[in-house]
């Protein structure tokens, strides 16, 4: 890449610390994520038990955003980020033990979820101190390119590592990534983040810190619709949760579940690249609404029933346009946030998204036991399209005299 272009970023060594713990841990995830999906399908076949252990990789997400985000404006933030790294390492080993009751497997991954809220709002409060200005904006559209691309190796490859292996050397592989991720950010932060000033509001913890955040996103039309139209992505990852019984509905083994994990991550990298590259920054905002409602399309098309390629192209083509519309969503929405609360704006909108992913696939697992894997990812694909166009109607309104030109000049994604 160019030095003007993305690969600037790269120039700034705590970039390159903080990009490379979380490629680790995001690869380690998604090999965990396809495990589990095999376990607990295989334990009680069930597309509900499925579907709750993915959900349980996301929906305590929200809690842990309540309860835990302002550590990451109280504490500095390399620490909070490597003590979260230990913990979820030592956690995820655990689960990687033999015959563990499911019970005991879900109360571990909702803990190891919790843990993962302040490491989420360390990494993203700190990116705006450690990359300046226009930086910003070019380190999170890298970021997100080569988070997808991480995500789209770990469902890839999971899915044959888990048939030639077991889940459970699976798990102890996300184990080891935590515990790298870690290393990596005590040997190559060199400099740790500053605390918040003590007593500020932004320091503010608990149900009080994220009550004002709501308060202020609520009380301002365009963040709210903003943020409602960020939670309801959603609705465009059920298909990965339902990638086990959907695979199994055509007969097909662990290899074609890591593919169809694989299919939305795909489409990802290239959505980011393409919007990125190729739409004027003067006409991304105006294309929120669009891009939100054509993600959920491709969907609603499985209500056919297509065999596995043509399912890995609509779900590829759903994540191209739903990481769209996501990536200039959250940028519009850091834009618009005061830089004295964006710390913790940014912990209540990343935690809100999680937990909508959740519990939009515990629905759909809900979903294809009373019908089947493919019309639980056609509803899906329709309700998210239907509320989408709502929150596309309630941007246009809010956004009714906004330079959307002027919004590149501030800083970008939270």
């Amino acid at each position: 890449m160019a030095g003007s272009g993305l690969g600037a970023v790269f120039r700034v060594p705590e970039f390159r610390v903080l990009w490379a713990a979380e490629l680790l841990s995001i690869a380690g995830d998604q090999l965990a994520r396809v495990a589990l999906a095999v376990l607990v399908y295989a334990r009680t076949g069930s597309a509900v038990w499925a579907a709750v252990a993915y959900a349980l990789t996301f929906l305590p997400a929200l809690l842990g955003g309540v309860l835990l985000s302002w550590l990451a404006d109280r504490y500095r933030r390399r620490e909070v980020m490597i003590a979260s790294d230990v913990l979820r390492a030592v956690l995820v080993a655990v689960m990687a033990v033999p015959d563990l009751p499911l019970w005991a497997l879900c109360t571990t991954l909702v803990v190891v979820v919790l843990l993962g809220s302040p490491h989420t709002a360390a990494q993203l409060a700190l990116y705006p101190e450690v990359l300046p200005g226009e930086l910003y904006e070019r380190g999170l559209a890298v970021r997100q390119i080569t988070g997808q691309t991480a995500q789209l190796v770990g469902f890839a490859t999971g899915g044959l590592l888990v048939a030639a292996l077991s889940p459970t050397v699976a798990l102890l592989g996300n184990a080891a990534s935590f515990a790298l991720s870690a290393i990596v950010l005590r040997l190559g932060c060199a400099r740790p983040a500053p605390t918040q000033e003590a007593g500020g509001d932004s320091a503010a913890g608990g149900l009080r810190g994220v009550g004002a955040a709501l308060v202020e996103i609520a009380t301002d039309p365009r963040r709210r619709a903003l943020v409602l139209l960020a939670w309801l992505v959603g609705w465009y990852v059920v298909p990965e949760a339902l990638a086990a019984p959907y695979a199994d509905q055509f007969g097909s083994g662990p290899a074609v579940v890591g593919l169809l994990m694989a299919a939305d991550p795909l489409g990802s990298v290239l959505g980011a690249w393409v919007f990125v590259r190729f739409v004027p920054a003067v006409t991304r905002a105006r294309l929120v609404g669009v891009l939100a409602v054509a993600a959920g399309i491709p969907l609603a098309l499985c209500i056919l029933r297509p065999g596995v390629p043509l399912t890995l192209l609509l779900w590829a083509v759903s994540g191209m346009f739903s990481t769209a519309y996501l990536l200039q969503t959250q940028a519009s929405f850091v834009r618009a946030t005061p830089d004295g609360g964006r710390g913790r704006a940014i912990g209540v909108a990343a935690s809100g998204i999680i937990a909508a992913q959740g519990a939009a696939v515990l629905i759909g697992g809900l979903l294809s036991d009373v019908a089947d894997p493919s019309t639980a990812v056609a509803v899906a694909g329709v309700l998210g399209a239907v509320m989408s166009a709502g929150g596309a109607v309630a941007w246009h309104r809010a956004n009714r005299g906004v330079d959307a030109a002027t919004e590149p000049a501030a800083v970008n994604r939270g």
